[in-house]
């Protein structure tokens, strides 16, 4: 199996995974090809079923091949960073400096998520090497595609970690085969995805195996044939499971207890207006007319973007208190909150309700952008890329939030989330287990302008709706605001750079998924299973040196 010539030479074996990386990495980026998803990965299965697992090929330079293989992926990823050149939303950039920062920004964090992803190289190596695994080869696309899904869930660990390219997002233009989400969450979704690939790869290794050792012999012929017919029996049936689950789970979909009208408004105020204090007239004004305007079409909750309105606000707000009362409806207001306590702020969601009082719970983000609303090793930055420090919006500190803090409405308990919230399902796997019964995101995503960076990230809360099994009313500053179902489909959508306002009806829901009982479960078994593997291995390469050092002691 090892002696197959497409990855005999090293420049084979990159353009294998270059390949692979870049067909995957653009499904994520057009999902609408997301049916290539399930055969993209088979460069990648190639390699780690051949050359990752040659016991002769040493474990730290199979990094330097996941390296490259996330790199290029992650470059496709994030391509859209492209688009925020010139950063004219930063007062003095210069043009030199903003490409600069974007460079820096597109290449330092696809390099940032590769360096972490080349470990998936380094553990498949180690863990596919395990010598009881011999007897069942058949476990090895589980294994893969095991240590991939626990790949994608340790980037939800640390502000390092951007879980923006997950495998399930190419699948967003095929909401059937996503709703198994719901039950053992998105990472169950990467896990099937990659398992198909992989023994599509196990199959096709095996029949180049055969003639590659050119052993036709009819006992050895039966027994390539059977694994053959089995590695591919696995990746249909998984398919089928897929979407047949899926299918099941979208047609058996519980209704709501009741519905309610609520309205998503998009003022088009991109980041580099709102934050201009001459501007804040004209904000007022745009919102002002848009909720006054859903009112009027009998919404009961209006969902404003994340900090549209670029000031602190309180309980003696005026325009808000009075805009509440003359529309007759809650708003939800995107804006900065202080506590009284300290002098740091918080990116929030302030509810005024229809008699004009503020509520008495603010929900503050509880995921900060990184570069965006805070600098890690901010002095390290400020001395050596200056420009990447000014992304920064606000002028002052802005603190993390805590908890779900739910909005207990006379219409029902409100989840919120808040931009970058929305890419970390734990955050409304809380809110759901609180009682949340209607999600509101609030979001900027002004910076990507019109491109696909928004359909990626509006993907992300499809995956978060079908996870819980609420719905989701999500307002952008530019778009796209949208209104999703607990199936993830998206039912009322403004395009980007347009000023608008969706009114729809939503569920007020309080059934609980299989997923927001467990969590990720599924994820941690898969932890202590492979963390079990490498233990075997370990033991096994103490036992071999030992007895090399006894055989030549005796020698």
């Amino acid at each position: 199996m090892n002696s197959i010539k497409i990855i005999q030479t090293k420049p084979r074996r990159f353009l294998l995974l270059l390949a692979s990386a870049l067909l995957t990495g653009l499904t994520l980026v057009v999902p609408v090809l997301g049916f290539l998803e399930w055969v993209t990965l088979i460069p990648l299965g190639l390699f780690l079923l051949s050359y990752a697992a040659d016991p002769s090929v040493r474990l730290r330079a199979l990094y330097g091949y996941g390296l490259c293989f996330f790199w290029c992926f992650y470059i496709v990823v994030f391509h859209w960073f492209v688009n925020l050149y010139p950063l004219d939303f930063i007062d003095g950039m210069t043009k030199g400096g903003a490409l600069a920062v974007v460079l820096v920004a597109w290449l330092g964090l696809s390099l940032l998520q590769a360096l972490m992803g080349g470990l998936v190289f380094v553990v498949a190596g180690a863990i596919l090497r395990v010598k009881c695994l011999e007897r069942a080869p058949l476990a090895k696309p589980f294994l893969i595609a095991g240590i991939y899904a626990f790949y994608e869930w340790t980037q939800t660990l640390g502000w390092w970690g951007v879980p923006w390219g997950r495998l399930p997002l190419g699948q967003a233009k095929y909401l059937v085969g996503l709703q198994t989400a719901s039950l053992l969450g998105s990472y169950f979704v990467t896990f099937v995805l990659v398992a198909v690939n992989a023994a599509l790869a196990f199959a096709l290794l095996t029949f180049l195996g055969r003639k590659g050792e050119g052993d036709e012999t009819e006992p050895n012929a039966k027994r390539v044939t059977g694994r053959i017919r089995v590695a591919c029996v696995v990746a249909a049936g998984l398919i089928v499971f897929q979407y047949g689950a899926g299918s099941l789970l979208w047609f058996t979909s519980p209704k709501g207890e009741e519905s309610i009208r609520a309205a998503a408004i998009q003022g088009n105020i991109s980041s580099h207006e709102k934050w201009d204090f001459n501007s804040i007239t004209r904000t007022r004004e745009i919102y002002r007319e848009y909720t006054l305007r859903a009112a009027e079409q009998g919404a009961q909750i209006v969902v404003w973007p994340e900090t549209a309105l670029p000031y602190v606000v309180d309980e003696n707000t005026a325009y808000l208190t009075e805009l509440a009362k003359e529309a007759e409806v809650t708003i939800l207001v995107g804006a900065f909150t202080n506590d009284g306590v300290s002098e740091n702020d918080y990116n929030s969601l302030a509810c005024y309700l229809p008699d004009g009082s503020m509520h008495e719970t603010v929900y503050s983000k509880r995921r900060l952008v990184p570069f965006g609303e805070f600098v890690p090793f901010s002095k390290l930055i400020e001395t050596l890329i200056p420009p990447l420090a000014e992304l920064v919006m606000s002028s002052g500190s802005v603190e993390w939030g805590e908890g779900s803090q739910l909005i207990e409405l006379k219409e029902g308990s409100i989840g919120s989330l808040i931009c970058f919230d929305s890419i970390y399902e734990e955050l409304t796997r809380e809110s759901v287990r609180d009682g949340a019964e209607l999600i509101c995101l609030s979001t900027n995503d002004s910076w990507f302008t019109d491109s696909v960076a928004l359909d990626m990230h509006n993907a992300q809360a499809q995956l978060r709706a079908i996870e819980s099994g609420r719905y989701v009313v999500r307002a952008a500053n530019t778009g796209i605001s949208t209104v999703i179902t607990e199936r993830g489909e998206v039912i009322a959508r403004l395009e980007p750079l347009v000023d608008g306002m969706l009114v729809e009806d939503v569920e007020i829901r309080s059934n609980t998924t299989l997923y927001t009982l467990i969590g990720n479960t599924f994820v941690y078994l898969w932890g202590v299973a492979l963390a079990a593997l490498l233990g075997v291995r370990i033991a096994e390469r103490i036992i071999q040196r030992r007895e090399k050092r006894s055989t030549t002691k005796n020698a």
